[in-house]
């Protein structure tokens, strides 16, 4: 299987993740124009589910090095085949939430807010469980993404104020799905062995074993977390599965491909945690925080009607995080 070589690739293959994780919203974006975010999410989990396949029958069984794909699935323990699952489960509660919040309130606001808090927080759970790197550095950084997340916050308060008083609801549900967020990482870093990808101890799984578990845990849980949704919606009337398969193909492949493009991110993300450590390599792929808020200012123009003094706020909102995904990347040298 493919195995990250040193801490440089690793710290380029968390950018990517970070690029990753902040775009595949866009999909939601664009097919939210004809189609609810209860449908489109489970065209977004089955994506997911795939690229965990294809991932795992490509760089996790091709090469010399490690276990391959199936002969790591079949020796990993009862123990750590939950707790891979139990990731995907928390996953997926926290990211239909997130998804809600996107719908409501845009990806200006539900990235910085939700992925913002599940930063801080899965940073601080992610080197409990496995320290690693500078610590000082690294809540350095976190201080200053927690910064950053404040002055997104006060600018969405401006915002909402000049349009008459939108709904709190978006706030609040980022909030939920930021702190169920920053538990899942560890519960799939916990069933791999993060110090030896090369000679896994016996019972752990290689990244690729773990991620398509996680996936699995994702998959199935939203036969009961969406289906609720879809019944008792956040917002708007109730939808059906029928409403689902009436869907046009070219719409349910926008929301496969967004899953596919997390997916990519999820996997780069856990090779890299082998060198950068479970702590940097979740914090530098939570930046996406910064990515979606790029996309939502400047290409989905969600501030455009702003008051005055919201500009200042969005561009120190940016400096923080940028100065703050920086210091965390140099803490793990």
């Amino acid at each position: 299987m493919y195995i990250v070589p040193d801490y440089s690739t690793a710290v380029l293959l968390c950018i990517v993740t970070m690029l990753c994780w902040g775009s595949w919203a866009n999909t939601q974006k664009l097919a939210g124009k004809t189609w609810r975010f209860e449908l489109f999410y489970w065209d977004y989990v089955t994506g997911i589910l795939l690229f965990s396949l294809l991932s795992a029958f490509t760089l996790g069984s091709h090469g010399t090095a490690g276990r391959n794909f199936l002969e790591d699935l079949s020796q990993a323990t009862g123990g750590n085949i939950a707790s891979a699952l139990l990731g995907g489960v928390i996953f997926n509660a926290a990211n239909i939430l997130l998804t809600a919040a996107i719908a409501i309130a845009g990806m200006a606001v539900a990235f910085p807010v939700g992925i913002g808090l599940a930063l801080v927080l899965g940073v601080l759970i992610n080197y409990i469980g496995a320290a690693s790197g500078n610590a000082a550095l690294l809540f350095v950084g976190v201080a200053l993404v927690t910064v950053a997340i404040i002055l997104n916050a006060q600018a969405y308060r401006k915002m909402s104020g000049n349009n008459g008083g939108i709904s709190s609801k978006g706030i609040w549900l980022s909030i939920a799905a930021g702190v169920l967020m920053s538990f899942f990482y560890r519960f799939i870093a916990a069933a791999m062995d993060l110090n030896d990808f090369v000679h896994p101890a016996a019972g752990k799984m290689t990244p690729y074993s773990a991620v398509f578990v996680f996936s699995a845990g994702i998959f199935v849980s939203n036969f009961i977390f969406n289906t609720l949704l879809m019944k008792k919606p956040f917002a708007g009337p109730p939808v059906s599965y029928a409403d689902y398969f009436k869907g046009k193909p070219a719409t349910h492949l926008v929301g496969i491909l967004g899953g596919m493009i997390w997916g990519l991110g999820n996997s780069l993300s856990l090779i890299a945690a082998g060198k950068a450590g479970a702590a940097v390599s979740y914090g530098l792929g939570q930046g996406a925080t910064l990515v979606a808020a790029l996309w939502g200012v400047f290409i989905w123009k969600e501030f455009r009607h702003a008051p005055k003094g919201t500009n200042g706020l969005i561009a120190g909102m940016f400096l923080l995080f940028a100065l703050g995904l920086g210091t965390i990347i140099y803490s793990g040298k």
